[in-house]
């Protein structure tokens, strides 16, 4: 039986952190073994490379890259892996993240990226779950108990709003 995958969460810059935090818990949530690091498309091209190419080989299964600005933190990556990249578009005070979400989406053919929302790191791990899952039943089975969980709530805050507007 193979080892359990682990995730990369790959930021840009420290200041990257409140925004993947949430994406760090959850992985850890559904047990998954997560690595962090601080890696720049731009100031560490050769560190990014060489930690996408031998990603594999260390039992990585999916990356993900949280960048700002010009975020071709994504792309470098994908570009030296065959392994799921999703990249994760911060918003920074330039453009408000459209400009690192169009950079993220904006993948020439052979290379892509999945992308979430702008500073979407929440969905980021729960897709590189959904990843992991189509191999690793415990992680699917969690993933169905988490969906389940969220029909549940949007019920019963159906409930509640009936009763609410009954008594308006």
């Amino acid at each position: 039986m193979s080892q359990a995958k682990k995730v990369a969460v790959i930021m840009g810059s420290d200041s990257d952190l409140p925004v993947v935090k949430g994406a760090v818990q959850t992985l850890k949530n559904f047990g998954i073994e997560t690595e962090v690091h601080v890696m720049s498309a731009h100031r560490t091209p050769a560190l990014a490379c060489s930690f996408a190419a031998d990603a594999r080989d260390n039992g990585f299964g999916v990356i993900i890259a949280a960048a700002g600005k010009a975020a071709h933190l994504a792309g470098v990556l994908a570009a030296h892996t065959t392994l799921p990249v999703i990249g994760i578009p911060v918003k920074s005070s330039t453009l408000d993240g459209l400009d690192a979400l169009l950079a993220t989406v904006q993948m020439p053919k052979g290379i892509p990226v999945a992308t979430v929302a702008i500073d979407g790191a929440d969905n980021a791990a729960i897709l590189a779950a959904q990843i992991l899952g189509v191999y690793d039943g415990n992680i699917a089975s969690q993933l169905s108990g988490m969906k389940e969980d969220m029909t549940k709530g949007v019920i019963e805050k159906d409930l509640k709003m009936q009763e609410t507007i009954k008594s308006l």
